[in-house]
């Protein structure tokens, strides 16, 4: 009973506050539910016992996650007991939400897939959980791992070294997921034997890449050009993962995200599968979700202003030196804007010929002297 009410009661609490309408008294091994939610709270319940029997181990999250399955009709103990490979320590890699699992679903029924979403969703994560299963299983011959080398934002200046050093930062997030399941050591060995091949994507121009498991990682920093470029890389016995977030691009201005505009060009051709995660996928710190949400709402407003973002003014000029007003305050009217400013112009100009007069009389005295 501890295991699935948490110690002291955590995990409990966790239920109860999520069904404030509804009271579960625990007694012995019983549990007994009353109130207008008892049938989704017992499902709830029924739900954490198959995830126990099938040797999940239940924590906050795990329960957060399974009171919002059932809250949208859907299974927990279907979605969090999928195992997708081990860890290098035994560890297995699963996904946490529907939303992932309709991503890995995808990934393993399609030969080019694209995973869309924002940050914390777990898109790099599992397409290289796939890569690893797919290579112990014998399904491929390589991992190929491909990222745009565009800049978040920054200038980061020359990067020393050969290529594989100046493409590591920008491939960090896939070698922290390679290592995760490999161990950095068996990941070298990997490196080492071609078994993993690391390449920006500017070098993929021209090669056919058979009996490989390719990820595109950072796909929004793509033109597309890029996009197709990369795509019709795919030989046989290959599959392509693309992942990206649309809302961070980090292009020049002008160019447009070949991950944008590629579910338009691509759209029903079958054996290609768009598969979009949003914030309730985001399985980082809770507060990440939030923060994805109050982005895209900011977004939204913005595109139904007029002009400028949110609490942008729409008077540019202000109210300190900004219009043009009478002694009382009061806005003047155009033309008495236009005849101060012709008088302006005016006395501007005999200013400018009194002093060319003056400067020419003082040349000619100095040429007579």
């Amino acid at each position: 009973m501890v295991d699935l009410l948490g110690e002291r009661d955590e995990l409990l609490r966790l239920v109860e506050a999520a069904f404030p309408d509804t009271s579960i008294h625990v007694r012995g091994n019983a549990i007994t539910l009353d109130g207008p939610a008892a049938d989704d709270l017992a499902l709830v319940f029924g739900e954490l016992v198959t995830l126990l029997q099938g040797g999940h181990v239940l924590d906050e999250a795990s329960v957060l996650r399974a009171i919002e399955m059932v809250a949208a009709d859907e299974r927990p103990s279907q979605v969090l007991s999928m195992e997708v490979v081990r860890g290098a320590r035994g560890k297995p890699v699963r996904p946490k939400t529907a939303g992932q699992r309709r991503y890995v679903d995808a990934i393993a029924e399609n030969t080019i897939t694209f995973g869309i979403g924002p940050a914390g969703t777990g898109k790099s994560y599992l397409a290289v959980a796939l890569a690893v299963q797919a290579l112990q299983a014998k399904q491929i011959s390589r991992i190929i791992l491909a990222r745009p080398a565009v800049e978040a934002g920054e200038r980061l200046g020359f990067l020393p070294g050969d290529l594989m050093a100046k493409v590591d930062p920008y491939l960090r997030p896939l070698y922290d997921a390679l290592y995760d399941m490999l161990e950095p050591e068996g990941t070298q060995r990997l490196l080492e034997r071609g078994a993993i091949e690391v390449a920006p994507l500017a070098f993929m121009r021209g090669r056919t890449l058979n009996s490989s498991f390719v990820i595109l990682d950072e796909a929004q920093n793509t033109t597309r050009e890029q996009m197709k470029m990369f795509l019709t890389r795919l030989g046989f016995g290959s599959r392509i993962v693309v992942t990206g977030d649309v809302t961070q691009v980090d292009l020049p201005d002008g160019q447009v995200s070949g991950l944008r505009v590629v579910q338009e060009i691509l759209d029903g051709i079958p054996d290609i599968q768009f598969s979009r995660l949003d914030s309730t996928d985001v399985v980082r710190h809770k507060l990440v979700g939030k923060i994805v949400d109050a982005y895209e709402r900011y977004d939204a407003r913005a595109q139904h202003e007029p002009s400028g973002g949110p609490g942008e003014a729409h008077d540019e000029r202000g109210e300190e030196g900004g219009g043009d007003r009478g002694e009382h305050g009061e806005a003047d009217s155009a033309a008495e804007v236009a005849a101060r400013g012709v008088e302006a112009r005016s006395q501007a100009g005999l200013c400018v010929g009194d002093a060319a007069r003056a400067g020419a009389s003082r040349v000619m005295r100095r040429i007579a002297a």
